[in-house]
Order: structure tokens, then C-alpha cells, then sequence
């Protein structure tokens, strides 16, 4: 296995991830409106798990012997803070992530079971976000 692709690959999902708890924390203070409530919860429980994909992400990378990065990914302020821009805007967000965790899974496949099979996890968790996040736009349509 390419330890240090592994290693490089986990690093970016971690300041992905980590910028993605600053992402869904910023979206979550700004809804305003009538679905306020319900889509406040939803970007926090966004925030969370990211967090918890960060760490997982850096467990894994220090357990390969690796440096986990002290930074985060770029973050874009569009200031438009409509729901359906906030929404539109975690879609784009969650299928950079999905991107990243596909090369990880093409960089671990038939390399090491447990690897794979995090990393088949992350993608189905990111699938599953798509769909919630394309549905959830469906009346904007």
C-alpha cells in the first residue's frame, strides 16, 4: 500500500471535513424563515458528524505513522443565505467530499480490508446526504 497517498489523501479529508464544520455552523446561524427550526438541527447534525469524520480521518492517519494537518480546506462566502443557496451550496460541498473518499477507496482497494471498508462506509454516508440534501431541494424547484 502507498502509505504516503494514503496518508495525503486523509489529510485533505480531514481539512475538508474540519472546514465543513465551519461551513454547516455558519449555514446553521443563518437560516431565517418558517422551516427555520428543523433545518437549524439538520446543519448542526451536518457539523457533528463532520467532526466526527475529521477525527476518524486523523485517527487513521496518525495509526499509518502520519502528520494530521493543522488546517482547513478552503471555505467560499457567497453571502447568500437563502435556504435553497445554503442547501445548493452543501450538495456542491457533500460531492467534493464524495470525490475525495472515492480516491481514497481507489488508493486502498485490495490493499487493506479495514481501510476499505471505512472508506466504503464514508461513501454510502455521503451518498445517503445527497439525497437527503437533493430531496430537501426538490421544493425549490
Amino acid at each position: 500500500m502507498n502509505t504516503q497517498k494514503v496518508n495525503k489523501i486523509l489529510n485533505e479529508i480531514m481539512e475538508y471535513e474540519l472546514a465543513g464544520v465551519v461551513r454547516y455552523t455558519h449555514y446553521s446561524l443563518m437560516i431565517t424563515g418558517p422551516y427555520r427550526l428543523p433545518i437549524v438541527e439538520f446543519l448542526k447534525e451536518q457539523a457533528n458528524e463532520s467532526l466526527q469524520h475529521a477525527q476518524q480521518a486523523g485517527e487513521l492517519l496518525t495509526g499509518l505513522d502520519g502528520h494530521p494537518s493543522q488546517k482547513i480546506a478552503k471555505i467560499v462566502e457567497t453571502n447568500n443565505h437563502s435556504i435553497k443557496d445554503i442547501l445548493e451550496e452543501s450538495l456542491a460541498h457533500e460531492i467534493h467530499a464524495l470525490g475525495l473518499y472515492k480516491e481514497l477507496l481507489s488508493t486502498v482497494v485490495d490493499e487493506s480490508v479495514y481501510l476499505e471498508e471505512y472508506t466504503r462506509g464514508l461513501i454510502g454516508q455521503e451518498e445517503k446526504h445527497q439525497l437527503e440534501l437533493r430531496k430537501m431541494l426538490k421544493d425549490f424547484s
